[in-house]
Formats: C-alpha cells, structure tokens, sequence
C-alpha cells in the first residue's frame, strides 16, 4: 500500500459519515426501475451458519442444491460479513443500514429497534409496497404481558417492546429469539444443545410465534422449523403477486442455531456421519429445500425476474470448535461465533436478480449487513441524504455490475471490547476495546496468521485514525444526537 493509498484509507472515513446520496443519474435510474417495475425484495438469513457451511464453498459433506442453485444465478461475495458476531446486532444493521451500536443493540438481549430508526419495512410502504416478516425477530420483545423466551413479559425488559408490526410491517410470523430447529414449541432433548436445564423434554418451550399483537399462532407448527416458516412466507407472497403489489419478505431462519434437531427424511442423507453430523448437515439441508421451494414458487407465479434475493448468515458458527452439534466450519478461517476475526463475520453472502445482475459472478471487494439498506434504497430511488444521519453501508449495485472494483468506505466492528476495520486489502483486530491494534493483509492473509502491526506502521496508524473516528461518530449517534 502506498502512501496514497493510506490518504484514501483515511479520506474514505469521511465518505462514511457523509450521508448517502445518489448521483442525480442514478436518481433517474432508480426512478425508473420503480416506476416500470418496483421489483419484490427477499431478505433470507440463516441463524449461526459458518463460512464453510455451504455445497458451493466447497464443504466436503453437506449438501445445499439449491443454495448452489441460487449462487450458481447470481452473485457470491467471496468476502460478506456480519456487522457482528452474534445475531441481534447484526439483524439490526439489516433492518437499518447502520452499526448496532449506533441505537444501543449491543448483543443478542440488548437492546431494540428505536421508534426513531427508520427501517427497511417503514423505507418501503411509503413506496406502495406491502411487508413481511417471518421466522426470527430478536429485535426487542413481542409481548409485555406473556412471560416467554428470553425477555418477553418481564417488567424490566417493558421498554425493550418492540415488535415488527410496530416497525413497518404488515404481516408478522416470528418468535422473540431461539427454538428449536424441528417441533420448535416443544423441548428437545438436552443433547439438541442449549436448552436450559428448567425445561422439560417434550413440554413447551415457552418461546411462541406471535402474528400480531398478543396473537400467538397454534396450528402448522411441527415438524422442520423452516418449513414451519415458508409455510407462512410463501403465501404472503402469493398474495402479494394477485394483488399486484411489490413486497418486501424478510425471512429469517432459526437454522442452524442451537437446539439443533433434524427429522429423519433430512437426517438419512448422511447416515454415514455421526449422529450429530447428521442433525446439524439435516437441519442445514431441511432449510436449503425452503430455499429451492421459494425459488420455485417465485417461478411458479412469473415473479422470478422481479424479485431481488439475498441470501446471507448473522454470524459465525457456534461453539468455541466443531464438536458436538455445533458442527459449523469456518474452512480455515480464524475465530466463530463472537468473535470479530474473521470465522466469528465472515459468512455466505449470496445476491441473485435475473436479467439485472450477471449469473455466476464472484465479488472479491468486502461487502456486509449494513449494505443491504442503501442497496435496496437506491434500487427504489429513495433519496437516503434526507434521513440526515450517517449510514454505515454502501450500495453494492455498482460493485455487484462491476463498475466499481474497490470498495469506498471501510468496514468498522464493535463488539464486547473487541474492534476491527476493514479495508479492500487490509484489516485491524483489537481485543483490548481499541487501545492496541493487530494489522493483517486480510487478502494474503485471511486465516489472520501473520500480524503485520510492526513492519507496516503508517497502514496501522492510518486504519487505527479511521476507526476511532468512526467510533466517535457512532457514539454521537448512541447519544440520539441523530434524530
């Protein structure tokens, strides 16, 4: 890197905290996409799923037809991340195009979406366009007055309510946090993992499915958890289609998050494999079949080519190594779940819109979360410079069709005294809440083996400037000086 490109590392701190605005070009192209088309928008989100944990990353067990399918058609970002290491934070950098911390969600029981956040489902309806989401939420409580999953219905928790149908969605389907992956009402056996000890084998597991206020779904809710939601995602979109309205559908999977428990259908593929093996590949594959039942549906109504999919994970693999039914890999990558080395955020990033973007092309330029909102605002024409505040993401169009070969703005971590930045060929980790800083060329490097912190100084000292002034412009935000 040379000392002008350490400039640009530096400057393109400043292009982060500017607000997002398109060119007035690409303003008139928006426009016109929405006024021709206003293509359908699908978050998919699987739940503690590794880098490796994919057919077409090359795992040498699992099988994922129609992940590879969908990668195959579209777009694989050969570097995606997580905004965090553990889902709440993340999934809020989705739903906002902002780091977590900006609005106080610092882990997965802290925190909620703030009635002054504007998200993707308040973006859209002003658009004309009708709202789903389905599967997990943990984006704040669903309930002050039912006592259920980790903060529903506790007087302490009152202020963390926050549910999707009170943040621009029209249609809810969704548990606060975790169940388990197959009859998710009920209690597994220990051995599925995570199920605290004052459950009770085959009695509730006391997180429910709410649809709306203090309405909680009781029928269709056994067998495979993810078939339990397309169940509810697919005809909301048939709806959508007759109605002739573009929808937003947030889908977002409970797989392959503990307890982990697979039917015997999805479990006989691998009847080679040990038996947690085959819980964890059963559960991964059983939501892969969703995936291909989505896509085909989407063919089935003639809405395939105008629905944008993305397809990404909100972490790393659980467990501190594979063991057990935390099975995930990250394929050589350092760190999992919680963890912001890379096996804790890296993870499979997946874009696919027929006719716009070029089937089976692979991104190179890191890309993340929080890129999904501005991504999704632009293809809409909206005007995000408007919002007066900072975003963190980028719109990966430009990237995605290959007209920009090096990302602008770099990415910036947070997490329980942990902190990164990363640029297009550069990254810096500190577990000291960023008082010291490892520096590795993440390009050359990325199972982060050789710290390069003392023989590249002005890169280190250039990366450590940019993060901590995108510390003090996320702590300006904390303060609600945002709004």
């Amino acid at each position: 890197m040379t000392k002008t490109d350490i400039k640009l590392v530096v400057s393109g701190f400043f292009t982060l905290i500017t607000l997002l605005s398109c060119s007035e070009k690409t303003k008139t192209a928006a426009v016109e996409t929405i006024d021709n088309e206003r293509p359908n928008i699908i978050l998919l989100m699987a739940d503690d799923q590794g880098w490796g944990d994919t057919g077409y990353n090359g795992h040498p067990h699992l099988k994922t037809p129609n992940l590879d399918k969908m990668a195959r058609n579209g777009v694989v970002f050969e570097r995606f991340y997580a905004a965090s290491a553990v889902c709440s934070p993340t999934r809020g950098s989705v739903m906002t195009g902002r780091h977590p911390l900006r609005y106080g969600i610092c882990h997965a029981n802290c925190g909620h979406i703030k009635s002054e956040e504007i998200t993707l489902g308040e973006m859209v309806k002003k658009l004309g366009y009708t709202t789903g989401h389905f599967g997990k939420w943990h984006l704040g409580t669903l309930t002050r007055d039912t006592v259920e999953a980790n903060r529903g219905g506790r007087p302490k928790f009152d202020a963390d309510y926050a549910p999707p149908w009170d943040h621009g969605f029209d249609v809810s389907f969704v548990t606060e946090s975790k169940v388990p992956t197959w009859n998710p009402m009920i209690t597994p056996p220990k051995s599925s993992g995570d199920v605290r000890g004052d459950l009770e084998e085959g009695k509730p597991f006391f997180t429910s499915y709410w649809t709306g206020p203090g309405q909680i779904a009781t029928d269709n809710l056994e067998g495979d958890d993810s078939r339990v939601i397309m169940d509810r995602a697919i005809p909301f979109i048939e709806n959508a289609v007759k109605s002739e309205k573009p929808f937003l559908s947030i889908i977002w999977f409970h797989t392959p998050h503990l307890p982990v428990l697979a039917g015997g259908d999805d479990r006989e593929q691998y009847a080679n494999l040990s038996e947690d093996q085959q819980h964890y590949y059963g559960v991964i594959s059983a939501m892969d079949k969703q995936v291909g039942r989505l896509r085909d549906k989407l063919e089935e109504l003639g809405a395939a080519e105008n629905t944008v999919l993305f397809y990404t994970s909100d972490n790393g693999p659980e467990g501190k190594s594979v063991s057990g039914r935390t099975q995930g890999i990250t394929s050589g990558l350092k760190g999992r779940k919680r963890s912001l080395y890379e096996g804790g955020i890296r993870v499979p990033g997946i874009m696919e819109w027929q006719g716009k973007i070029q089937p089976d092309t692979k991104i190179e330029v890191p890309c993340f979360t929080s890129d999904y909102f501005p991504t999704i605002a632009n293809i809409l024409g909206v005007d995000l410079k408007k919002n007066e505040r900072p975003y963190d993401g980028v719109d990966l169009l430009p990237i995605v069709k290959g007209k920009v070969k090096q990302r602008s703005t770099p990415l910036a971590f947070e997490f329980q005294k942990q902190a990164a930045l990363m640029d297009n060929e550069y990254k810096i980790y500190s577990n000291d809440g960023g008082e010291h800083f490892e520096l590795y060329n993440i390009v050359n490097d990325a199972g982060e083996e050789t710290d390069l912190s003392k023989e590249e100084p002005e890169i280190l000292n250039a990366m450590t400037f940019v993060w901590r002034e995108w510390k003090t412009s996320q702590e300006n935000s904390a303060q609600e000086n945002d709004y």
